[in-house]
Formats: structure tokens, C-alpha cells, sequence
């Protein structure tokens, strides 16, 4: 056998086991792969683990069907509404003893309606990403129940509860708890929340319910509270002078009114026009703008909104007044009074805020 003979021999040889080793490295890598799908197909997607993952994709994916899944958020409403109502009843001093026991009472009475309504806007804010309140015939729309399920929802924290990691996971049978590292971002709080687990009958897992969320919000409320008090005392003067505005803008109002069949004269409707305008809409805009250049400690933050909202839906009310007055037109009138209703409501909430109300007032009727 001549030398090229020979070197060729060794080349196919050598190509020989280049593609034997080639092929076990293959099949070992076949191998590991397959072993992989079938510790996740049969295992590690019936683990708590999983469930905590998926339920954390369905938030970021918008698919509250995945998320209802993994998350029996019945039971989570229903064990965290009982928290939350110690927490509401905890800081209202205007109940006696008596009217505490009889609104517990009524709290219980409707705690399938706002545990409903509670998972109904998780479940809205995750499909939209944004969180909105009932509607049409909702009976939790506005305050039918004696309750303001705007504040209710407020109340829980849940929109200013930011995950900031997932920590461990005990196992113990069909049963397990996970530890969420959270942040309140108002007051910028740091709290470990403690999840339990449960085991589904086909080998899922979902979060049932947080077993620490009246720790939680003992944590936070105090600060809010504290937050607030403060804001209402830096707010006071500019409040108490804009009350005694307000008091003698509506008592002139009332005068200018005034009429012996019941509608205003030509010049009436002139005279209140330019009051509305040059008067009560320049009196809401200067205390605005005075409360405005007040720093609002974090806590505070959501009774300063409310009150720009509430400064923000007068105007516009009264827009739309001063447009009727002028055009005489009962369409701007009839928004005149929706949008003043709404304020109404607005003011309330702002009232059971600075009171800490457990059970709202309901919206007298608009004469």
C-alpha cells in the first residue's frame, strides 16, 4: 500500500469517528432535552413555583384566564375583604360602640357584593391594564350600598402595591407558602408578604390567599394616616379661607336666584353668569393653585388628587351652567348637574378621608 493509499485509509477512519462521536453527542444532547420536557411536563408545572411564575405572566401578558388559573382569586377577595374591614373600622372614631357592631353587621351582609367587585377589578386591570370601577347597573357604581368603592379600593392597597421579587417557597404536601417582596410606593415601604399555595385536583397550583395582609396594612396605614394629618394641617388656612369664599359666593348665588315663578329673567341669567365667571370659577382656580405650591407628603398624595379632582369637576360644571344661563339651553344644564353630582361624591370621599370613615354618606339629592 503506497503512502497516499495509506493516508487516505486514515482520513475515512478518522471521518468514521467524527460522525460516531457526533452522533452519541447528539443523541446524549436528544437525550438531556427529552428528560428536560419531562421533569417540566410532569413535574415543575405542578409545583408552587410554576403557579407563582405563570400567575406573574398573566399580569404581564394581559390573560386573566392564565391568571385565574393559577390564582383562586375568590378566596383570596373573600379572606382579604375580612382583613381589610378590621383595617377600615380600626381608625374610624366617629362610631359608638353601638353603631360599630351594627355596621361590622352590615359590612358582612355585603361581602359578596364587594369581594365580587373587588376580583371583577383585578380581573378588568389585568385584561386592560388599567383599573377602572363598576358601571351600568353595577350596584357598587357610585354609592348605593352606603359604600364609595372607589376609597374601598383605595383602602387595599392594591394599586399602590408594586412585586418587587419573589423569596421562598415552602413545601409541606398539597400545601406550600411563598414569600413576596413587595413595595408600597406612596410611602416607599418595603413588607414580605406570605402566600398560600394550594394544590388543585388535577396537580396545579394556585395562590389562595395572603396569610400577613392585615400585617400589611397595619404597617402602611399608620403612615398614610400620618402622611395625611400632616397635609391637613399644612392645608388648613388655605381650606378655612376658601370655606368662608365658598359660604358667601353661595349665599349670593342664592340671592341672585331668587325668583317668584321659578325661572330666572333675561338679566338674572346675565348677573349670575358673570358672578359664575368672574367670581366662584377665579375663587376655585386661586385655591387650587394655593394648594398646589403646598408639598404633599406621600401618603397624602390621593387626598391631594382628590381635591384637584374635585376643584377640576366644579369648573367644569359651572362651564357648562354658565353656557345654559347664556344660551339658554337645558342640555348644558342637565351636564351642569352630572358633572355637580360627581363632585358631590368627590367631596364626600374627600370628607371620609379626612375623618377615616368606615361607611360613606350617601349623595343628597340636588335641588
Amino acid at each position: 500500500m503506497d503512502d497516499l493509499t495509506w493516508q487516505r485509509s486514515l482520513a475515512l477512519r478518522d471521518q468514521r469517528i467524527r460522525r460516531q462521536k457526533y452522533g452519541l453527542l447528539l443523541t446524549a444532547i436528544a437525550a438531556i432535552l427529552g428528560a428536560i420536557a419531562i421533569w417540566y411536563g410532569c413535574f415543575y408545572t405542578k409545583t408552587p413555583e410554576y403557579a407563582l411564575k405563570e400567575a406573574q405572566a398573566a399580569i404581564e401578558q394581559r390573560d386573566s384566564e392564565k391568571f385565574a388559573r393559577y390564582v383562586n382569586l375568590d378566596l383570596l377577595t373573600s379572606q382579604a375583604y375580612d382583613d381589610l374591614t378590621v383595617d377600615l373600622f380600626a381608625y374610624d372614631a366617629t362610631l359608638t360602640p353601638k353603631t360599630r357592631v351594627l355596621f361590622e353587621k352590615f359590612y358582612v351582609l355585603v361581602k359578596p357584593e364587594l369581594s365580587r367587585g373587588a376580583a371583577e377589578a383585578i380581573t378588568r386591570r389585568i385584561d386592560s391594564g388599567l383599573w377602572t370601577l363598576p358601571d351600568g347597573l353595577d350596584i357598587l357604581k357610585g354609592r348605593q350600598l352606603g359604600i364609595d368603592f372607589e376609597r374601598f379600593l383605595e383602602r387595599t392597597q392594591l394599586r399602590n402595591t408594586t412585586l418587587v421579587s419573589v423569596g421562598h417557597v415552602t413545601h409541606d404536601g398539597s400545601t406550600a407558602t411563598a414569600e413576596l417582596n413587595i413595595r408600597e410606593d406612596c410611602t416607599d415601604t418595603s413588607f414580605t408578604l406570605v402566600i398560600a399555595l394550594e394544590e388543585a385536583a388535577d396537580g396545579h397550583w394556585q395562590i389562595a390567599y395572603i396569610k400577613n395582609y392585615r400585617d400589611y396594612l397595619d404597617t402602611v396605614a399608620p403612615l398614610i394616616n400620618d402622611d395625611i394629618a400632616d397635609y391637613i394641617e399644612a392645608t388648613k388656612p388655605i381650606v378655612d379661607d376658601a370655606n368662608d369664599i365658598f359660604a358667601a359666593q353661595k349665599a349670593r348665588f342664592a340671592a341672585l336666584s331668587r325668583t317668584s315663578d321659578g325661572r330666572p329673567s333675561a338679566q338674572q341669567r346675565k348677573e349670575l353668569a358673570k358672578f359664575l365667571e368672574d367670581d366662584v370659577i377665579p375663587a376655585l382656580k386661586d385655591r387650587q393653585k394655593k394648594l398646589d405650591e403646598i408639598d404633599v407628603p406621600a401618603g397624602a398624595g390621593y387626598l391631594a388628587r382628590q381635591r384637584q379632582l374635585s376643584t377640576e369637576t366644579t369648573i367644569r360644571a359651572w362651564q357648562h351652567y354658565i353656557k345654559g344661563l347664556r344660551g339658554d339651553q337645558p342640555r348644558e344644564f342637565d351636564a351642569a348637574e352630572t358633572l355637580l353630582k360627581q363632585e358631590l361624591a368627590i367631596d364626600l370621599r374627600i370628607d371620609d378621608i379626612i375623618k377615616h370613615t368606615a361607611v360613606s354618606k350617601n349623595i343628597p339629592n340636588l335641588p
